[in-house]
């Protein structure tokens, strides 16, 4: 069905793998269209608990496919290329499920934006993160330019933005941008065994910890308090809750079902 992506599902886990390695894995309108429904699908899920996105072992994502970015022949053309994956990218980060990008080589331009838009990267030693748009005349025009500076703040943003230099995996762990740095060997083992973790969470709640965060950036804190306390009173009487209290009282190990 997918031709440039491979999908599969162990148990709660999904895992989503970016096939194009004989254009490193760039993004191009196809690609683009496949993740859209791709993430379509897996948001219904009730039974897929987390995701893992990967690329190769030797490189994440190259980002833009350029021989697309080449045929871009107006201002309005372009625009509507990068809003296109903002879109897909906003999709992304808006899964209900949470998000781990597993990243060995390089995640560059709009790979690195891919990665941003997850909840979570965990990185191969062998990992660079870059924005090299500026080396073209360009600039990151998937979400670069404002989620990279949500993420890690706006002065090493711009130095990664302005210079279009990568950085690795261990300056990427000391500015927060990745959770953990492994081997390239571990690195599957690594993500996987953080997703479990995840999936073995209630279900609801987790999912409400994920709208309230991304929702924090844009919110002021009254309005984001409002909807905090709004979104809790709407799992309060949720089964994983129930369950939950009566395990912490009875010093137990609680069942969630997801409900």
């Amino acid at each position: 069905m997918y031709q440039t992506v491979q999908y599969k599902e162990e148990e709660a886990i999904a895992t989503i793998q970016l096939n194009r390695p004989e254009k490193k894995n760039a993004l191009n309108e196809r690609m683009r269209l496949e993740l859209e429904m791709l993430l379509a699908e897996i948001a219904q899920k009730e039974t897929i608990r987390a995701v893992i996105v990967t690329g190769g072992p030797e490189i994440f994502c190259a980002g833009a496919d350029i021989s697309e970015i080449q045929e871009t022949k107006s201002a309005e053309a372009a625009y509507r290329h990068a809003r296109e994956f903002q879109l897909l990218f906003d999709k992304l980060e808006a899964l209900p499920q949470p998000v781990i990008a597993a990243v060995s080589g390089y995640a560059l331009g709009g790979g690195c934006e891919f990665t941003v838009a997850c909840d979570f990267r965990i990185a191969s030693n062998t990992a660079h993160f870059g924005l090299p748009e500026i080396k073209i005349g360009a600039f990151p025009g998937g979400g670069g330019t404002q989620r990279l500076s949500r993420l890690i703040g706006a002065a090493k943003a711009k130095e990664m933005i302005y210079t279009g230099d990568p950085i690795t995996a261990e300056e990427a762990f000391a500015v927060g941008l990745v959770l953990k740095v492994t081997t390239k060997e571990n690195l599957h083992q690594e993500a996987t065994s953080f997703a479990v973790k995840l999936a073995n969470l209630p279900r609801l709640a987790l999912q409400a910890s994920k709208m309230l965060i991304n929702r924090s950036q844009e919110m002021d804190l009254a309005s984001g308090l409002e909807l905090e306390a709004r979104t809790f009173g709407g799992i309060a009487l949720t089964h994983d809750l129930a369950e939950g209290t009566k395990a912490f009282l009875e010093k137990r190990k609680p069942y969630f079902t997801g409900n």
